[in-house]
């Protein structure tokens, strides 16, 4: 009996070594969080604005591009054949706006103000054949009915008079103002058409939004390319960071801004600079409506370290170790080699 009454503390002392131990391996150590996340990056699915057949393919897999950088290019020859009879019609509606602003000619006004003398004349020459054929008729040397034709002729000689004198006026006066409001409003929709063909054109080629690597080659030559349909997937290379989660108790020492250290097994002896630069509003889990204060403590909150790697030796999804110092003041500026997106 004494031996049992013996063991029975001995197991307790044990198992309380066991859990002392067991809090000591996954305690912080007292100046410094220690972290365990993964290498992350952002990808961009790019795809044409507009719609047509993939003429050629640019880059491969892996391959490192530089922002602006002309990854992929459409057959673009329909959108070249309209844009020249765009410019084409654009370019005779500026002739013809050109033409209305500038008015009437002089030598316009001149052959108007010919032509009206010329029905001046005329209807002199009428007058004078009609007052003379009234005098015959008063003589009787002449029917009625030739002086009837000879006031007939006056009185079309006038109207044609009166004809002249309209055009001279309005070759002095020139193109309605409505009339080149309109021709500028058509000359407008014409340069519109320019535009958006030299947009649509523009569009024909895949550029490069930022630096970065090529992840994905999507569709080949000859493939029907749309707007809906990326071509290429590309991973960002700034910025870089490590996604990793910071325990509740950890929260009021480690400020947004703070600067940390980054390590990889791939090379163990090199450290990267790194800084917070995000740490989630809300916990990873929900909490219960009742807590204690052991599972208050188990909450976690999802974090980005931001990562300064110019040489590019950091991959997505490679593990990484971050060691973050307590104390440090809020809102520190980031490292020289990027900024907090």
């Amino acid at each position: 009996m004494n031996r049992k009454l013996l063991i029975v503390p001995v197991l307790l002392a044990l198992a309380a070594g066991a859990a002392l131990l067991l809090k000591r391996e996954h305690a912080d150590p007292g100046d410094r969080l220690v972290l365990q996340g993964n290498v992350d990056v952002r990808q961009v699915d790019l795809a044409f604005d507009a719609s047509g057949r993939v003429a050629e393919m640019r880059v491969q897999e892996g391959d490192r591009v530089g922002k602006g950088q002309v990854l992929a290019r459409l057959d673009t020859t329909r959108l070249q054949l309209s844009l020249a009879q765009a410019e084409a019609q654009a370019a005779a509606q500026r002739s013809t706006l050109a033409k209305l602003r500038a008015g009437s000619r002089p030598e316009e006004i001149r052959e108007a103000a010919a032509q009206r003398d010329a029905a001046r004349v005329a209807v002199l020459d009428a007058e004078q054949v009609y007052k003379r054929q009234e005098d015959l008729v008063a003589r009787n040397f002449v029917s009625q009915q030739q002086a009837d034709s000879a006031r007939n002729g006056l009185d079309a000689a006038r109207q044609r008079l009166t004809a002249a004198e309209q055009a001279y006026r309005l070759a002095e006066l020139g193109p309605r103002k409505e009339d080149i409001a309109t021709a500028a409003a058509g000359l407008a929709a014409q340069e519109a058409s320019v535009d958006l063909l030299r947009h649509d054109l523009a569009q024909g080629e895949l550029t490069a939004p930022d630096d970065g690597v090529v992840e994905s080659r999507i569709l080949e030559p000859g493939d029907m390319a749309s707007a809906a349909k990326p071509a290429l997937t590309l991973a960002l290379g700034n910025p870089l960071w490590v996604r990793v989660y910071l325990p509740e108790d950890a929260l009021g020492r480690i400020p947004v801004g703070a600067r940390a250290s980054v390590t990889t097994d791939s090379r163990p002896g090199k450290s990267y600079q790194g800084w917070v630069g995000y740490v989630a509003p809300s916990a990873e889990f929900t909490p219960k409506t009742v807590e204690t204060a052991e599972l208050r403590t188990s909450l976690v909150y999802q974090a980005r370290v931001f990562v300064c790697d110019a040489a590019g030796e950091l991959r997505q999804g490679m593990p990484a170790t971050v060691t973050i110092a307590y104390g440090q003041a809020a809102g520190a500026a980031a490292p020289a080699c990027g900024k907090q997106p």
